[in-house]
């Protein structure tokens, strides 16, 4: 049975957007689509090994709360499921690509893999393979913006931090736990769920005794949203309100993204577990689809614009592919580099 609850707080129609946001947002999300579709080619040709999480159907969730920070200085905090993360955190496509197949030339210098994106120069804290892990490493460092700032007197120290994790996560200690210090120290940051309904084969609903995560702020006193994650409108709104809360010093927020994967868990999972009306009832609000709909619809770009913009990404994700496969293997004498930090 498909479970859909009412209308979440932010809805597209009360979104006021610029061509430029409009387009910027598109841009963002069919990278994130068309990469994760050359991935799931390159998965299966034996480009890429171990396991591969792909973020299909969830794309609105990582533009429009990434896009609504600033580029290089904010930070953000992933999942396994981090190759979109990265991307949208302007981690470029050819060393994602590289890292993924293992390339010396990777984001990560082909230690990470698909789960483990790391970029310091793009704030990009990481992808995390144990579920919940990244969120003590979030509230840290929001924990050192707000110290920077206070404590040291750094007034350029206003970064905002944006952690990432899945609906699964929050029944682990490490969620309550840090929302309570977030909220006890007003804490610069956004924790967004991503809620896919799904954590591995579970069930949301059977794993939870109170479904409506957004509702758990109330407990901690923080500001809590409800948010149509296949609406990157509707996302792209909620994070700019929480973004400004929390640079203004008014402490975190939970967002609550209803959104959906289009492919199984993995690349390894069969996907039998989801019912066919379940997934054909998620696949009719595409959130692609829909902005492209509420774009041409209010004369914010035409038909080809947006394919133009799809013929450049296609081309930008080619050309990942070709950069990676001519990239170097890392040095076997390397071998135990970047275990410890280096000076520099």
């Amino acid at each position: 049975m498909v479970q859909e609850r009412t209308l979440p707080v932010f809805h597209a129609s009360e979104s006021q957007i610029t061509k430029e946001e409009a387009l910027l947002l598109y841009e963002d999300m069919i990278l994130g689509r068309f990469f994760e579709d050359k991935c799931a080619e390159m998965y299966y040709r034996g480009k890429m090994f171990g396991f591969v999480h792909l973020y299909n159907g969830q794309e609105a969730v990582a533009s429009g709360v990434i896009k609504a920070m600033r580029p290089d200085e904010d930070y953000v905090c992933s999942t396994y499921r981090d190759h979109v993360h990265a991307l949208s955190a302007g981690v470029p496509a050819k060393e994602v690509m590289a890292e993924l197949f293992g390339k010396a030339t990777g984001c990560s210098k082909g230690r990470g893999g698909s789960m483990h994106m790391f970029s310091a120069e793009h704030h990009l804290l990481g992808g995390y393979a144990f579920v919940a892990e990244g969120i003590p490493v979030a509230t840290g460092t929001a924990f050192q913006s707000k110290y920077r700032r206070e404590a040291l007197g750094d007034r350029n120290a206003d970064q905002v931090t944006a952690c990432f994790f899945g609906d699964g996560a929050c029944n682990n200690g490490q969620f309550f736990e840090c929302l309570n210090m977030a909220a006890l120290w007003k804490l610069p940051i956004l924790y967004v769920v991503e809620n896919n309904k799904w954590a591995i084969g579970m069930a949301h609903e059977r794993a939870t005794s109170q479904p409506e995560i957004y509702k758990k702020a109330s407990v901690f006193g923080m500001a809590g949203v409800e948010v149509d994650g296949m609406d990157v409108l509707a996302v792209y709104s909620a994070a700019k309100e929480a973004i400004a809360r929390a640079r203004a010093g008014e402490g975190p927020t939970l967002i609550e993204a209803l959104t959906y994967r289009f492919r199984g868990h993995s690349l390894a999972d069969p996907d039998e577990l989801r019912s066919k009306e379940e997934k054909e009832f998620w696949f009719t609000r595409d959130p692609i689809k829909k902005l492209a709909a509420h774009v041409t619809e209010h004369n914010l770009a035409t038909q080809e614009e947006l394919k133009t913009i799809e013929q450049k990404i296609q081309e930008r994700v080619n050309e990942a592919v070709r950069f990676a496969e001519e990239s170097p293997e890392p040095d076997p004498s390397e071998l135990r580099r970047y275990i410890f930090a280096e000076d520099n």
